[in-house]
């Protein structure tokens, strides 16, 4: 459904720090920058791109959204959560952990990045 997801970042730099940290525990490449300063994280289901807004203001997170990465199991799930904690991240709502929902059992972890965008790490359990 997607082609890709664009975050705005305040600190390019720290984004880097982090999303190569978070993102490598999923097995994906560091980010290629391009001539704008942009960072894009290539995967073959899509591209997570980080920019600083291109109309100069401050860039914000979108109060309500989250962006969810699909993980392979709980194991991945802590060391992703870790990564980001290690790598300028702040953990949000519960802890890393299994919740059951209409939709089924899932194990998932929440962080905001260096700009506080909010994304999750998200298991789904058979």
């Amino acid at each position: 459904m997607f082609s890709h997801i664009m975050v705005g970042a305040n600190d390019v730099d720290a984004s880097r720090k982090f999303y190569d940290a978070v993102l490598g525990t999923l097995g994906i490449p560091a980010a290629i920058t391009d001539e704008k300063g942009r960072l894009f994280y290539l995967s073959p289901s899509g591209v997570f791109a980080v920019t600083k807004p291109i109309n100069d203001a401050p860039a914000s997170p979108a109060n309500g959204g989250t962006i969810g990465f699909t993980v392979a199991d709980p194991a991945t799930v802590n060391a992703w959560h870790a990564a980001g904690i290690a790598n300028g991240g702040t953990t949000c709502e519960d802890p890393p952990g299994v919740r059951e929902s209409s939709m089924g059992k899932m194990y998932l972890a929440y962080l905001r990045d260096p700009s506080g965008n909010k994304i999750c790490a998200f298991h789904r359990m058979g």
